[in-house]
């Protein structure tokens, strides 16, 4: 019931947002029937068709190849949705301020072309008498005017109402006597040419500016977001000073990577890119640390033999992240011991200097097979340093209960998609780096993947490699 009721809440987010869109990148920006508003149309409504079907797919155990199909296009479009919303949102803001500097403009270009009237046109009488007709100079003359008969049969100015401003009075004088009512009997006032046809309203030019530059922007972000995901993770370093950790361990190397995410859009040469950089850093030890995964081993198992090619002095070491238990963990367990990783599930080893700790992710616990501490940490020697591999940083409070020195975590990506970075802070105690709690440090990795729109802004992919520092040293 719960989670049918959060799905319509969603679906009818992503409606309103999508009229939103709709209405300012198409109705407010192109004419009724044209071919750019039936397909800006239909656009509105197939995209968010294929960003459920990508979200969906996946969990309702489609063909994997219309997952990929459905994949690309679907995830990159929820990216595009967002940083169109956020820029449009930015534009209501520009819209009335273009609106206001354009109509004092044109209130400015308009007092100075009526500020020099001219005669009046020939061929027509400017007579005064009861009933006359009067018309403006055609400089003077605006778009609104309208032509009203004189007040008096004798001298008189005439009065034009219109919906900017007051005509100017014309430079000749007006005839008066008979002569000039002989004349207007004669000669009937003229029409009123037809009024040019109008430009291109302000409001219609400031929403095609306004929407032009919000496209530009989303899209940019989106496209800059993809090359960075795309093009792989990057290294980072950092030292960790551990007070346990004795003087012959100093300087040990533990490259960390997290959520690396294989799956119907990032597969085997996302791996590849992975294992090269990882190489490329001689570690003693790699932790893979949770959120290897999307999908099953049937469809991913040949996206992640690359990981086979890991090389490490200590070798490397895995822990379950919340996906896993999304796409079958224990058949993921099997297929990463089989190439070659040491799966820590509520486990322990000794490596030189320190113990090596690995606890199953909170996702577990609906199966049986959550962390326990109990398990991985009870018994050990806690005159020794010890480092714990944990996908999810919220268990850090049970890691300071059971002396954790270090605790290595991910799963946040670091917000992935600002302003993400916000949500993942109210939700998670530490979203990226180096940070302690009492006598524990906790570091939480970026990731080397992503999850649903393979996009990153303001959080780029990382491995990190930690070293550990003796203070005896």
């Amino acid at each position: 019931m719960v989670f049918a009721l959060v799905g319509l809440v969603v679906l009818a987010l992503l409606g309103a947002v999508h009229r939103y869109l709709w209405r300012r990148f198409v109705g407010d920006t192109t004419a009724p029937g044209s071919p750019l508003r039936r397909a800006g149309t239909v656009a509105a409504f197939v995209l968010p068709l294929l960003s459920v079907g990508a979200m969906t797919s996946g969990r309702v155990g489609a063909p994997f190849w219309l997952q990929q199909v459905l994949a690309w296009p679907g995830f990159l479009w929820l990216a595009c949705l967002l940083y169109l919303t956020l820029a449009l949102l930015v534009g209501e803001v520009v819209r009335p301020v273009l609106l206001r500097v354009l109509a004092r403009r044109d209130r400015k270009a308009l007092t100075a072309e009526s500020g020099t009237p001219s005669g009046a046109p020939s061929g027509t009488s400017p007579g005064t008498s009861s009933g006359a007709l009067v018309e403006l100079p055609e400089e003077t003359r605006p778009r609104t005017e309208e032509l009203v008969p004189s007040r008096s049969g004798g001298t008189s100015e005439a009065a034009v109402r219109t919906a900017t401003e007051p005509m100017a009075e014309p430079e000749t004088e007006p005839a008066t006597g008979p002569e000039a009512e002989a004349g207007s009997a004669a000669q009937p006032a003229a029409e009123v040419p037809p009024a040019p046809a109008p430009n291109p309203s302000r409001r219609l030019f400031v929403s095609r500016v306004v929407g032009g530059a919000a496209a530009a922007a989303g899209l940019a972000t989106v496209g800059y977001g993809t090359y960075g995901v795309l093009r792989g993770p990057s290294v980072r370093r950092i030292t960790v000073p551990l007070a346990k950790l004795p003087r012959a361990a100093h300087g040990f190397r533990i490259a960390v990577v997290s959520d690396i995410h294989i799956g119907p859009i990032l597969g085997r040469a996302h791996t590849r890119r992975i294992v090269d950089t990882i190489n490329r850093t001689s570690p003693d030890l790699v932790a893979v640390v949770g959120d290897l995964v999307d999908g099953s081993v049937a469809d991913l198992g040949s996206a992640a033999e690359p990981l086979a090619a890991l090389r490490a002095r200590h070798g490397s070491f895995f822990v379950t992240g919340n996906h896993e238990y999304f796409s079958g963990a224990e058949q993921w367990v099997d297929h990463v011991r089989e190439l070659g990783l040491h799966p820590l599930e509520n486990a322990r080893v000794e490596i030189e200097g320190f113990d090596l700790a690995g606890v199953n992710d909170v996702a577990g616990e609906t199966e049986g097979q959550g962390p326990d501490f109990v398990k991985a940490l009870g018994d050990r020697d806690r005159g020794r340093a010890s480092v714990l591999l944990a996908h999810q940083p919220v268990v850090i409070h049970d890691a300071v209960e059971h002396g954790v020195d270090l605790q290595l975590s991910g799963h946040t990506h670091g917000g992935q998609l600002w302003p993400g970075n916000l949500l993942a802070e109210l939700a998670n105690p530490t979203v990226a780096g180096l940070e302690r709690y009492g006598d524990t440090q906790l570091f939480v990795s970026r990731g080397a993947g992503a999850w649903g729109p393979p996009v990153r802004v303001g959080a780029p992919s990382d491995i990190t490699v930690v070293e550990l520092a003796s203070r005896q040293a």
